[in-house]
């Protein structure tokens, strides 16, 4: 009897601390503090560059003097080296986003 009663108050607590743990947890995810700086075709470099890299990893590349020729050279490279499926159309399009804006 005494076992009895000790088996089913058990049962109670883990009972208890099984529904507890089971509850669902609400949460908000924070606001976005990467994002890409608004500019000229911005969609486009959305669509063919954020799969790979952050607006943050744009942002830390050095300071240069030539920002299109950087930024042509880093796109032909992210194509010819990486595989990055970019179309033509769209090559250029990104060099004068990322030159005007980073």
């Amino acid at each position: 009897m005494q076992r009895t009663v000790l088996l089913a108050a058990a049962l109670a607590v883990v009972t208890v601390a099984g529904s507890a743990l089971a509850a669902p947890i609400n949460y908000k995810t924070p606001d976005e503090v990467a994002a890409f700086k608004p500019g000229p075709n911005l969609e486009v470099v959305q669509g063919n560059c954020a799969a790979c890299h952050s607006s943050d990893y744009i942002a830390t590349q050095p300071p240069m003097k030539d920002k299109k020729g950087f930024w042509q050279a880093e796109v032909t490279k992210m194509i010819k080296v990486y595989g990055a499926p970019i179309d033509d159309a769209d090559v250029g399009k990104i060099v004068d986003y990322l030159a005007a804006t980073y």
